[in-house]
């Protein structure tokens, strides 16, 4: 729904790094998972996301599937082709590799830097075409903001205050 914003299209190509995770079991094999605790940072290209936890789930080729990652909140940001920031927030995240489909769930929020935002219960963002649905949270609505495009050379220039006269002084 917000304006396109295509995410840095060789990310998903770049190598997946793992940094300040606490902890970790599972194993690094075909159609496995790995869980990592406390802290988790994972970072591939300008995709950055972090959590309290996050699982990696791996395919029958070893290569990173998706990750679900959860926090207070679970947080993912990436910079598009032309450098804007898209952020979002949730209480989970699921992350799908392969599709580069981001699903948000729980107080879910969505931020394209210059474009708007996006807050409802779950929030579906691909990071490859900047498409998103929404589902209503507890209040039954989502709520978005469209930021108007900014030309290039314009200036916003704020409105004069008006002046009211007190009464009887008119």
């Amino acid at each position: 729904m917000l304006q396109p914003a295509l995410a840095r299209r060789d990310d998903r190509q770049k190598p997946m790094n793992v940094e300040n995770a606490n902890r970790f079991d599972g194993k690094y094999a075909p159609n496995s998972t790995a869980t990592l605790y406390g802290n988790v940072v994972i970072t591939q290209g300008t995709m950055k996301v972090t959590g309290d936890k996050a699982t990696v789930h791996f395919d029958a080729d070893q290569n990173v599937d998706h990750i679900v990652v959860t926090g207070t909140p679970a947080h993912i940001q990436q910079l598009d082709d032309s450098g804007n920031l898209m952020i979002g927030n949730a209480a989970k995240l699921d992350y799908n590799n392969d599709t580069g489909v981001a699903v948000l769930t729980g107080n879910a929020f969505v931020q394209q830097k210059g474009r708007g935002e996006a807050h409802g219960d779950t929030l579906t963002y691909n990071t490859e075409t900047s498409e998103m649905t929404g589902v209503s949270g507890s209040d039954g609505r989502v709520h978005m903001t469209f930021l108007p495009r900014q030309h290039a050379g314009a200036t916003s220039t704020p409105a004069p205050a008006a002046s009211v006269a007190p009464q009887g002084q008119r």
